[in-house]
C-alpha cells in the first residue's frame, strides 16, 4: 500500500475538519440554520479575501464564476483587454470569444510576467475598454503577477480589474480593495483546501454599478440575483452545495485562527524552500517572477517527463503536476499551499532525488533536501490547524 501525497495545484489535500464536516448527515438548505451559517462564511471570506464589499458565492467550478464575471461586466460587443500570459489566462479570451466581447489580447510568453507599463499603454489605446482581465497566479506556468501595480494602472482608466485568483487567492498576498480589484475570481479546490465544487467572486461598488447597467446575459450565473438573495437573507437564488459551504466554514476558522498574512508568510517560505531545494538538486525554475503558491521547475533533457511523473506517484504516491500545451514533458510543478508543510516539502525533493536517480540522472543525495532545510531553519513556518 502506498500512501497518497497531494502536491498538484488544485486540487489540493483537504483537512481533516473539513473532511470529518462532509461526512455529516445532509440537512436541508432553506432554514435558518444554514442561513446563518452561510452568514459566517461570507464574514469569513471578506476577511481572507481582503475586502469590505460583497462576496458572491456560486455552485460550480472557478471557471463558472469566470464565465460570471465577464457575462455580468461587459456587454455583447463590448470590449475587453485580456492579459493572456498562460493556458488558464487564456479562459477569459475564450469565455470573451463565446459571449461575442471584443477582445484586446496582450499575449505574454508563458513564464514570463505580465508588465504594467504594457498595460498602461493598452488602457491609453483602448480608453472603451470595459473591463481588464488578469491573473494572480498563473497555475499552468507558476509565476505570479504584480497584481497590486496592474491595479493601479487600471485605477487611472474607466475599465474595471477583474482577476483570476482561482490558484492564488489565500496563498499569496493579494489585498483586494486596497489594490483596486474590482472582482476577484477564486475556486474552492486549491488555497481554499476544499474539493472542487464551489467558486467565489468578491464585488466592489463600481462593479455592482457596472452590472446593473448590462442587459442580462445569464439565468443561473445572473450575479444581480446572488447579490439580491445575500441581501435579503443571506441566501442563494438555486439549491447551494451547502454540505461544501458547511466544510468551507471549517476550513475558514483555520485560515482565520492562523491568520492570513500569516498564511501568506508561510507559503512564502516553503516556496524558497522548494525553489533552493530544487535548484541544489540541478534543476532550472521555469518562471521568471515564481509565485508563492506552486514552483514550476524545467525536467532535463535527458529525463523522460511522462516516466519522471509516472515513477514518483507509482513508487512514492507523490502526485506532481506535469505541463500543459506545449509545456507537456517540459516542466512540472509543485504546489506549497493549503495544508502542505515543510515534511511535504522534503520528502517531495527526496523523492524526485530518488527518481531521478533511478532513470540514470547523477545526483547527490540530500543536496535538495539540506537546501530546503536552511530555508526552513530560518522560517519556522506552523502548518493550517
Amino acid at each position: 500500500m502506498i500512501k497518497k501525497r497531494l502536491m498538484t495545484p488544485g486540487p489540493t489535500q483537504v483537512p481533516e475538519e473539513a473532511l470529518l464536516s462532509l461526512a455529516r448527515q445532509v440537512t436541508h438548505h432553506r432554514t435558518a440554520e444554514f442561513r446563518k451559517l452561510f452568514a459566517e462564511v461570507l464574514v469569513g471570506l471578506k476577511e481572507v479575501f481582503a475586502t469590505k464589499h460583497d462576496v458572491i458565492v456560486l455552485t460550480s467550478s472557478g471557471s463558472g464564476a469566470m464565465e460570471a464575471a465577464v457575462v455580468n461586466l461587459v456587454p455583447r460587443g463590448g470590449k475587453a483587454i485580456v492579459l493572456e500570459a498562460g493556458n488558464f489566462a487564456q479562459r477569459w479570451r475564450k469565455i470573451c470569444d463565446a459571449f461575442g466581447i471584443e477582445v484586446v489580447r496582450h499575449e505574454v510568453t508563458w513564464g514570463e510576467a505580465v508588465d504594467p507599463a504594457d498595460v498602461k499603454a493598452l488602457l491609453e489605446k483602448h480608453p472603451d475598454a470595459v473591463a481588464v482581465f488578469g491573473t494572480l497566479m498563473e497555475s499552468s506556468t507558476g509565476v505570479g503577477h504584480d497584481v497590486k501595480a496592474i491595479g493601479e494602472v487600471v485605477r487611472g482608466s474607466k475599465a474595471l480589474f477583474v482577476v483570476d485568483a482561482i490558484s492564488g487567492a489565500c496563498v499569496m498576498e493579494c489585498r483586494t480593495d486596497e489594490w483596486g480589484i474590482d472582482v476577484l475570481v477564486v475556486g474552492s479546490q486549491k488555497a481554499l483546501m476544499l474539493p472542487p465544487g464551489l467558486a467565489f467572486l468578491t464585488l466592489s461598488p463600481a462593479a455592482v454599478k457596472q452590472m446593473e447597467q448590462v442587459k442580462p446575459q445569464a439565468f443561473y450565473f445572473d450575479l444581480k440575483q446572488h447579490r439580491n438573495k445575500i441581501l435579503e437573507g443571506p441566501d442563494t437564488p438555486w439549491t447551494p452545495a451547502h454540505t461544501m459551504i458547511a466544510a468551507l466554514a471549517e476550513n475558514l476558522k483555520l485560515i482565520r485562527a492562523e491568520g492570513i498574512e500569516k498564511v501568506w508568510s508561510r507559503a512564502k517560505t516553503l516556496a524558497r524552500a522548494t525553489r533552493a531545494g530544487l535548484e541544489a538538486i540541478g534543476l532550472e525554475l521555469f518562471a521568471a517572477r515564481p509565485a508563492d503558491g506552486l514552483t514550476s521547475v524545467y525536467l532535463p533533457t535527458d529525463v523522460d517527463g511522462g516516466a519522471f511523473l509516472k515513477r514518483l506517484e507509482g513508487r512514492f504516491g507523490i502526485k506532481v503536476a506535469g505541463g500543459q500545451a506545449h509545456l507537456k514533458g517540459k516542466i512540472f510543478r509543485i504546489a506549497h499551499m493549503g495544508i502542505v508543510d515543510e515534511l511535504d516539502i522534503l520528502s517531495t525533493l527526496a523523492a524526485i532525488e530518488l527518481v531521478l536517480d533511478e532513470l540514470g540522472r547523477s545526483v547527490e543525495f540530500g543536496a535538495g533536501c539540506r537546501a530546503a532545510q536552511r530555508v526552513l531553519a530560518e522560517g519556522h513556518p506552523a502548518a493550517v490547524g
